[in-house]
């Protein structure tokens, strides 16, 4: 069967459960998003383009956007990035503080906020926020080859004003010297880079490469060794829906990254960047209609990494 057939199939079926869940109203503006919004987008490796539903419409990507950082933070130091940030899924919850102090300050795995914000602080060294800011911005729009993708300053100013969380999870890091920076200014990098706002479209196209080697066969240009983009998509395999990780392996079987705005990335090594969006989330922050509908279109294209 066609996949734009597929896909509109997977639409059809979605219908019923799109609106299920429950929306992340701990950030305000994320709280006034409507929760029967729901996108989906597929970009092959061919650069094959196709979308259901609001897929051109722009949704804050959270930490989806982790991923790229990652790559980012992993092309600027390499290897040494594993001194400061695990490779193991957590267990607890994304912003979870309990396994800090037993690992002293070295978050588990690169996709739990803890991790994220040393990723920020290794992007962060040598630069000013708004610089930092400025390079990652450009990455994405970049790798989506779109100038039109944004950060969303209100949705930056809500995180800001709400995560006091993150910033215990920062001041306890640099208690145990794991964050090298202001730890004000590693939480504005942060905060920022969630706010970044995409279509399913555009985040499909930001994450092709990781399906195709490292590799943007549109572009043509080459992102990231094959052997980085292999140990990326582990990690968004074992790590990227917190510690829902294994059950979305087992139910969809791609490496896979959501956030709590609604979005997952997911990737079909060889195939396809996939990339939905649905705003209400179950109780583990992944995006429950985008968690089924990854599940029917894995199931229907037999692209699961497991064969």
């Amino acid at each position: 069967m066609p996949l734009q057939d597929i896909l509109h199939e997977v639409y059809h079926e979605m219908q019923p459960h799109i609106g299920d869940g429950k929306v992340a109203d701990y950030i305000p503006a994320l709280a006034r998003v409507d929760p029967k919004k729901f996108g989906m987008a597929v970009v092959t490796t061919e650069g094959e383009v196709l979308t259901v539903g609001d897929a051109a419409e722009p949704f804050s990507i959270q930490s989806v956007s982790k991923v790229f950082t990652l790559t980012l933070a992993l092309g600027r130091i390499g290897a040494g990035l594993w001194s400061r940030v695990g490779r193991e899924p957590s267990g607890t919850a994304f912003n979870s503080i309990v396994q800090l102090e037993h690992e002293h300050g070295i978050p588990r795995n690169p996709f739990i906020n803890a991790g994220a914000i040393v990723v920020a602080d290794v992007l962060l060294a040598g630069h000013e926020p708004r610089e930092t800011l400025g390079e990652i911005l450009q990455f994405f729009r970049y790798l989506s080859g779109d100038d039109t993708v944004y950060i969303d300053e209100d949705v930056a100013r809500s995180e800001q004003a709400t995560g006091f969380r993150n910033a215990a999870l920062g001041n306890y890091m640099r208690a145990f010297g794991n964050i090298h920076n202001p730890v004000e200014k590693t939480l504005g990098v942060y905060y920022h880079q969630c706010s970044v706002a995409m279509s399913c479209q555009q985040l499909a196209r930001a994450g092709l490469f990781l399906a195709n080697g490292g590799r943007n066969p549109v572009s043509g240009q080459t992102v990231v060794t094959r052997e980085r983009a292999r140990r990326i998509n582990a990690l968004m395999l074992t790590c990227g829906h917190y510690d829902a990780s294994g059950d979305f392996a087992f139910r969809v079987g791609l490496p896979g990254k959501s956030g709590v705005g609604g979005g997952i990335l997911a990737i079909a090594p060889g195939n396809a960047s996939i990339a939905v969006w649905s705003p209400g989330l179950n109780a583990n922050g992944n995006s429950a209609a985008g968690t089924r509908a990854l599940e029917l279109f894995a199931k229907k294209t037999g692209w699961s990494v497991f064969g």
